[in-house]
């Protein structure tokens, strides 16, 4: 039994062997016959886009759609807070310029301007009985200075009178001295009243200045607060259109808020958003062009925005000379703007391959028209019409445009009927 049980357990190993052998013979030639499917692949012509390479010249530039609007475009901003009471104009009427678009309402401004008003009249009035005042001083300085002179040259005249008699012995020395005493008193005290008169003058003077200067202060801030309530009617600041108005009557609306927009029609430029791949290459004064009507018009580049947005940026264009007739806000058309010099170079012409190969290869079509093989090259600058061609073709060779997706890594199409 020993015997039997070794003969059974070779048999089993050769067996397993010969199908180890056979399964790997298949799996080669599975992988081999596979491998050729996966490099050569079967199309039908006439599924097929071609284009000849050609030897020409490459205009660099780019095709976009534009929209117009106006030239330019004033906002319409609340200068003071308050409630809406009425509207004077509709959207999308012409307006001229100072005239009345919408009237607000603010009772805390006509507060404040009744306050204004009232602090005023009585600052003018106590203004108004301080000069009263000060020139009823006056008078009594004057009419004071008057009896001090008066009693100065009485004074003088009997002191000169006593200093006669005393000479003479006709009056006691007491008297003199007295009379003398009296007439320097008195002239002392009309100097010591002119010195006093004189600080009072300054002072006065001084006063009367900063009064004045209050009450300019309070007329200039009467003057901001009516202007404010001028600022309750909202008015055109120019002529135009008025293109939006986004308030209601009986809305409230805070200071700084945008309630619409003047634009001002008397010229027109273009907006388009570019690809964010042009950005270094799109600069201020580039010339563009729009064909309308069997006629081109030349535009340039006015403004470009260095902010992107979802992969885009914004570009102004202007024209240059002539403008189209009958244009309208919100038209769009198509633009070529150009990138630079025109360039001898070969082209091919666009197609959905570049999306597959990114331009680093493609089928080059066979002289007998039979099949395509895969090559290596290099595509430079695009535009809406021409890929440029740098290196690994040559004029006259015919390659596939249409998309390479179904291909996979196939190096050769057969071409058939």
């Amino acid at each position: 039994m020993d015997r039997t049980i070794e003969k059974k357990w070779r048999f089993k190993m050769r067996y397993v062997l010969v199908v180890l052998v056979g399964l790997l013979c298949a799996i080669t030639i599975y992988r081999l016959f596979w491998q050729e499917q996966l490099r050569v692949y079967k199309e039908r012509k006439d599924r097929l886009m071609t284009s000849q390479v050609k030897q020409g010249y490459f205009n660099d530039y780019i095709s976009m759609n534009a929209k117009v609007v106006p030239i330019s475009t004033i906002l319409l901003d609340a200068r003071i807070g308050g409630r809406v009471e009425a509207k004077y104009v509709e959207e999308g009427t012409m307006v001229e310029k100072g005239a009345v678009i919408l009237k607000m309402s603010n009772p805390d401004l006509h507060q404040s301007i009744l306050n204004s008003e009232a602090q005023l009249a009585e600052k003018s009035n106590f203004l108004r009985n301080t000069m009263v005042t000060m020139e009823q001083e006056k008078l009594n300085i004057k009419k004071t200075l008057l009896t001090l002179e008066f009693e100065i040259k009485n004074k003088q005249r009997k002191w000169e009178q006593n200093r006669y008699l005393f000479q003479d012995s006709l009056i006691p020395r007491d008297q003199y001295l007295e009379s003398k005493e009296a007439y320097e008193y008195a002239v002392r005290s009309y100097d010591l009243y002119m010195e006093r008169q004189r600080q009072d003058s300054i002072y006065r003077t001084n006063q009367l200045q900063q009064m004045t200067k209050s009450l300019d202060n309070m007329k200039e801030n009467l003057k901001l607060v009516q202007q404010r309530k001028e600022a309750l009617e909202v008015k055109a600041p120019i002529y135009g259109q008025l293109t939006t108005l986004d308030v209601e009557v009986g809305q409230s609306v805070t200071k700084g808020r945008t309630l619409g927009q003047v634009d001002i029609l008397r010229d027109f430029k273009l907006e388009t958003e570019i690809d964010e791949h042009y950005i270094d290459k799109v600069q201020v004064g580039q010339l563009a062009s729009l064909k309308r009507e069997d006629k081109t018009y030349t535009l340039k580049v006015r403004k470009v925005y260095p902010e992107v947005k979802e992969g885009k940026f914004k570009t102004e264009l202007v024209f240059t000379q002539e403008r189209p007739r009958m244009l309208r806000t919100g038209q769009s058309y198509y633009i070529d703007l150009r990138l630079g010099e025109n360039k001898k170079s070969l082209l091919v012409e666009r197609g959905p391959f570049y999306l597959d190969s990114g331009g680093n290869w493609v089928y080059v079509v066979s002289e007998d028209g039979k099949c395509a093989i895969k090559r290596e090259v290099k595509l430079g600058r695009q535009n809406p019409e021409y890929y440029e061609v740098v290196k690994g073709l040559k004029a006259g060779e015919r390659i596939i445009i249409s998309p390479y997706q179904k291909y996979g890594n196939s190096e050769l199409l057969k071409l058939i009927n």
